[in-house]
């Protein structure tokens, strides 16, 4: 069996979509299955105007010689990833990892609503509107659809999808060996909070400088560190320097290897998010046998069992995540029970589970017992 995958990032770029197409290029041959990778990197620097048709005729010329197609996304990849399984008559599979609409009616378009209740309302803005019928055209035209979780499944199923279409199989991740923590970082006092991801509205870093803040005028030394980049980061670090004056730092975008360093560094990892579909971060931090402090939404209670292998906190209760902060921070029984129970949970997240649950769907898929 031959499958095409189209992705809209591939390593060294940074994201899920580049981990999960890696993952699927080493380890589905060893399932029987034949990969070709059509990755949208190749086509980004053409016009906008013709980038996507030039996609579509990448993905047509290799779907032609395969079994099936699977996309990566819904919107910038999976539109003509669709449009090239009609034209060569081969069954297409979707992976969905979020609402696309969602995100860009936040970064861009004024939405205000969380995730939830954008699904079940109507939006005024047309861009927002047309990215809708975008997604949910391409989901209802797929053979299967791929979530990984629950709550995203619901989500999807909110767009009007059939549950019996959709299946959820968890992601897995790869960790590269951790280097040496960054100077800047490791010259930081002690206890090290550490947050990683977009810096994008949802992801609530601002919350996260409040609530170390707030121990700080409690009497405690505890410094920050944010890993990433985003349209969030100028305002973000003035609000830093306003409420830490010191003992912070911004890194910035950072290598994978050198963000798992970071990561393992910490004395509580934080996600402080107001939406994830299922953390690939939480999964990472689990791995390392990081303590973890994360918000009770979207997929992170399918990963954070409470008091076995973290903390979750109500969304945008800073009060509550300083709080949670305050009792990771002093208590070192706590931290080391949390961090090694994580180890054990990361194990639900298998390599092996992912790729032979998506073995099994693609050839479901070409080969249906009906």
């Amino acid at each position: 069996m031959k499958l095409v995958i189209a992705t809209p990032l591939y390593p060294p770029e940074i994201g899920g979509p580049a981990t999960y197409a890696k993952l699927l290029e080493e380890g589905l041959p060893q399932k029987g299955i034949e990969v070709e990778l059509v990755k949208f990197s190749e086509v980004r620097h053409l016009p906008k105007i013709i980038r996507h048709y030039a996609y579509y005729r990448r993905i047509l010329k290799a779907a032609r010689s395969a079994d099936a197609v699977l996309a990566l996304d819904p919107v910038s990849v999976g539109l003509p990833a669709m449009k090239a399984a009609q034209s060569a008559r081969k069954p297409f599979v979707v992976k969905i990892v979020g609402d696309y609409a969602w995100e860009q009616g936040q970064q861009r378009f004024g939405v205000s609503q969380m995730l939830d209740e954008f699904v079940r309302t109507k939006q005024t803005s047309l861009f927002v509107r047309i990215l809708q019928k975008i997604q949910t055209r391409v989901a209802r035209s797929s053979t299967r659809i791929i979530v990984p979780s629950e709550y995203l499944k619901n989500i999807v199923a909110a767009w009007g999808i059939p549950n019996e279409k959709i299946e959820v199989i968890y992601n897995a991740v790869i960790l590269e060996a951790p280097r040496t923590v960054p100077p800047t970082v490791a010259t930081l006092p002690r206890p090290l909070v550490v947050s990683v991801g977009r810096l994008v509205p949802w992801k609530h870093m601002d919350g996260i400088i409040d609530a170390v803040a707030r121990l700080r005028r409690e009497g405690g030394q505890t410094s920050l560190t944010i890993v990433g980049d985003g349209p969030e980061k100028s305002r973000l670090a003035a609000h830093a320097e306003k409420k830490l004056g010191s003992d912070y730092i911004f890194t910035g975008a950072l290598s994978h290897a050198d963000t798992l360093a970071v990561m393992k560094s910490a004395d509580a990892f934080v996600l402080n998010s107001s939406y994830e579909g299922l953390s690939h971060l939480l999964i990472e931090a689990l791995t390392l046998g990081v303590p973890i402090i994360a918000t009770r939404v979207g997929g992170n209670p399918e990963v954070i069992t409470v008091e076995q292998d973290g903390l979750l906190v109500s969304e945008g209760d800073t009060p509550a995540l300083a709080r949670a902060l305050a009792r990771m921070l002093v208590d070192t029984e706590l931290r080391a029970r949390l961090g090694a129970r994580a180890k054990e949970s990361a194990k639900r997240f298998s390599t092996e589970a992912m790729l032979s649950a998506v073995s099994q769907l693609m050839l479901d898929v070409v080969r249906p017992t009906h």
